[in-house]
């Protein structure tokens, strides 16, 4: 917490509100160029006492419920309310989520990035959409439900997604998927899309449940990962997991080791196309 920037911080953003942005009659007398310390306090429901000791650096660390009264009654800005968080010492609330609606600026970047293999995924791990060349490298799964479209579903319940990748990858593989779902489903609060698809896992995979139970936890950011492609053999990439505007939605762009030969395997497969490329879905 740092208290002389966040009483800077939230006077200035006091006196720059004028009465009559949140309905207050601003009167003839008024010296105070924006809002009064008891009036912001009446806004957001604290005392005025202890508004004033916040702006003299006097207080204790406030509460993130606290700190959501003030942002609104001081009708802060997404970014100057995350700024007032973190001078406070909390992190900031969550931003919005997409679901499975993927902004077109974003689908026109994927089909931007025609010599790199891009997937949009949700953090859950729902493929939601990919360019040309992840479809040549990974496959299409345009044919499958949408609860079938998942990371994790297909790699726990489809031995075909396994035979894309070397054999003694795949203990590695299962352990980070299972590690990044238990940090997004905890970072969702256990939502109900998060608990569903935990649900369908156990049920449906004795080895994902085994180590579900071992409680591991890691974020997917960055990752080595080896692929076995059935036209062009076997490939390697170092994969970087990008944020974007919605909180729950990743972009994952796939980059061949400089000098490695997945160089050229990349340009055999941007030049015969994902139909040619798979002979079946994987």
């Amino acid at each position: 917490m740092d208290r002389a920037k966040l009483a800077d911080f939230l006077r200035r953003s006091r006196e720059r509100l004028r009465p009559q942005e949140v309905g207050l009659d601003a009167g003839p007398r008024r010296r105070t160029p924006g809002l009064r310390r008891e009036e912001l306090a009446q806004l957001a429901g604290v005392s005025a006492d202890y508004v004033m000791r916040l702006e003299q650096a006097r207080s204790s660390q406030p509460s993130t419920q606290l700190l959501g009264a003030l942002a609104r009654a001081l009708r802060l800005t997404e970014d100057e309310r995350d700024h007032l968080y973190l001078l406070a010492g909390h992190r900031p609330p969550e931003g919005p989520r997409a679901g499975n609606y993927v902004r077109p600026a974003l689908l026109c970047l994927l089909d931007r990035l025609g010599d790199t293999p891009a997937q949009l995924i949700t953090d859950l791990g729902d493929l939601l959409a990919q360019n040309a060349l992840a479809e040549a490298l990974f496959g299409c799964v345009c044919t499958l439900e949408e609860q079938d479209r998942n990371i994790t579903w297909r790699w726990f319940t489809n031995p075909q997604v396994r035979e894309a990748y070397p054999t003694e990858d795949h203990d590695h593989l299962s352990r980070v998927r299972v590690a990044d779902l238990r940090a997004a489903a905890t970072h969702r609060g256990y939502d109900q899309p998060a608990t569903d698809l935990i649900a369908r896992l156990e049920a449906a995979s004795e080895e994902f449940a085994t180590l579900w139970n071992e409680h591991e936890v890691a974020i997917r950011r960055s990752h080595h990962v080896r692929v076995v492609h059935p036209t062009v053999g076997p490939v390697e990439f170092d994969f970087e997991i990008l944020h974007t505007e919605a909180a729950d939605q990743r972009l994952r762009i796939f980059t061949p080791p400089p000098g490695s030969n997945s160089i050229e395997a990349l340009e055999i497969l941007r030049a015969i196309g994902p139909e040619t490329a798979h002979r079946s879905h994987r």
